[in-house]
């Protein structure tokens, strides 16, 4: 794809954008979109050329990136297209694990971070290979509010439910379907998961949802642990596995206060 190593990114893709960061591409990371958070040091120093959606085409071009780092999922396909005519563009897809796994390989091979990033796609493995669940509750991951989005198939959130080891309720749906509370409320999932983002849920969704689903363990939720697939799954590990131990001694108290 490309004949040199690039020294001058755009990435639009937040997890990605901490990726570069995590490998140690320093100032070769020109642009970022509002969105790429983390680092906290980039987030206030990259030029930022809009957000994962739509973009500034004005400040990509004045950056002249010799690359542009993007995901099929996050970015929008015309747009994309339309910068694939000005610049090379490589693009992520990804379902799972092993896919985000493949994405950090590749990214690090066109970067020139290869071994960087083989370190880190073991240390990710070894981390996940020692995730230990018995409790197979049924859990329905929120997105939005207004309207209901849960999360399907084919999306990265389900993969790392079933790696915690909790099972979707909508397993059988595809990608982020809309819910009518009834239907939520049929459902009747031991977890109810809302998400820090992309809409942020608070303390009053909370007391809405625990209220029409009383027999529901209703959780916030960092939506960064489960939906980005960069090098902050490596560090996002410590929260899973307390969230899982939470989430399971809960359940346990919730179901002796009952025998009570």
């Amino acid at each position: 794809m490309l004949d040199r190593y690039p020294q001058r990114i755009v990435s639009l893709v937040p997890s990605q954008t901490e990726l570069l960061y995590d490998l140690g591409l320093g100032e070769k990371v020109v642009g970022i979109t509002k969105f790429c958070v983390h680092p906290d040091s980039w987030y206030h120093s990259k030029t930022r050329v809009g957000g994962t959606k739509s973009y500034h085409f004005d400040r990509i071009k004045a950056l002249k990136p010799d690359l542009i780092i993007g995901n099929k999922e996050e970015n929008d396909r015309e747009q994309i297209q339309e910068l694939m005519q000005l610049f090379p563009v490589w693009m992520s897809d990804i379902f799972d694990l092993p896919d985000a796994y493949e994405m950090m390989k590749q990214v690090g091979e066109v970067v020139n971070r290869k071994e960087e990033a083989e370190v880190l796609v073991r240390q990710t493995m070894n981390g996940f290979a020692g995730f230990a669940n018995p409790k197979r509750l049924s859990v329905v991951y929120l997105i939005w509010n207004d309207p209901i989005m849960a999360v399907g198939e084919q999306t990265f959130i389900h993969c790392m439910l079933e790696q915690c080891g909790w099972t979707n309720s909508l397993a059988k749906q595809i990608r982020y379907p809309e819910l009518s509370l009834a239907t939520l409320q049929s459902l009747q999932p031991d977890l109810l998961f809302l998400s820090s983002e992309p809409f942020p849920f608070n303390d009053k969704h909370v007391t809405f949802f625990q209220e029409n689903l009383p027999h529901t363990q209703i959780r916030r939720v960092d939506g960064e642990a489960f939906s980005w697939y960069g090098s902050r799954l490596l560090k996002t590990q410590p929260y899973l596995r307390k969230l899982i131990t939470s989430v399971n001694q809960s359940r346990r108290g919730r179901t002796e206060g009952k025998r009570v």
